[in-house]
């Protein structure tokens, strides 16, 4: 897709941080981009910024799925965005992770393969469109006091590679986003402020606006910032040295 006037996006976890930039950049390149989110007023206010429509959904609940896999079905996006998700801190052991891990995986997973089945059959009838998964670089590389957010995360990124082998042939596109440390409200939802002196965040609209890039110009993968490759290569080519540097560094 080498441009997007004139395309129908949809975005969800839109209300806020990377879905609302994101929201924000495509309707600045001509789409008009529905929102998804929990958060009504935030939702409408980034709605009337794109010209599109600010869809509730609790992306939880299963029901509510089925209701936007179905509007999706009926009306569906050129570009989907899968960009909402919940975070979790804490020891892996601790109380609560356990239990925690199912609502990260209907969110930050079951969500989007869901709302991907319910898409792809018009986007193979057209020969046409592009999906977005947004991952994170927990869910790449494992981050201490992160692994079970990084479970949830590295699940939907592993089908998102999975699946980009089998729609290409069909003309789907698909891209995973891969963000370090973003400056927005995710943080503070999950209970647990950034304190580390370093990576630095970036912001929400650098993410979008590389997002965008990567969806014009059909790009596979996209990681922001970019220095963050050297620490997923190492990983992949000597996985025991970045373990130690882990080990000692989180």
């Amino acid at each position: 897709m080498t441009h997007l006037a004139g395309a129908y996006a949809v975005v969800t976890g839109g209300s806020s941080g990377i879905g609302a930039a994101t929201a924000r950049r495509l309707a600045s390149e001509g789409a008009r981009v529905d929102v998804v989110g929990r958060n009504a007023e935030r939702l409408r206010a980034v709605a009337a910024q794109t010209g599109g429509e600010a869809v509730r959904v609790d992306l939880t609940d299963a029901a509510a799925r089925r209701d936007l896999a179905c509007r999706l079905r009926d009306d569906p996006p050129d570009v989907l965005v899968h960009n909402a998700g919940v975070g979790l801190v804490g020891e892996a052991w601790a109380d609560g992770q356990a239990d925690g891990f199912a609502g990260l995986i209907e969110t930050n997973a079951r969500a989007p393969i869901e709302l991907t089945a319910a898409v792809l059959p018009a986007m193979f009838g057209r020969g046409s469109g592009h999906l977005v998964f947004v991952g994170s670089i927990a869910g790449a590389l494992g981050v201490a006091h992160e692994s079970t957010y990084a479970a949830s995360k590295a699940a939907i990124m592993t089908y998102a590679a999975g699946l980009a082998s089998e729609v290409r042939a069909r003309g789907v596109r698909v891209t995973v986003v891969i963000p370090g440390v973003v400056d927005t409200p995710f943080f503070e939802r999950r209970g647990a402020a950034y304190h580390r002196r370093f990576p630095r965040p970036v912001s929400a609209e650098l993410v979008a606006r590389r997002l965008v890039e990567g969806v014009r110009q059909d790009r596979d993968l996209v990681v922001v910032p970019r220095w963050l490759r050297v620490p997923m290569v190492m990983r992949a080519l000597a996985p025991g040295t970045y373990m130690r540097l882990a080990s000692r560094w989180g």
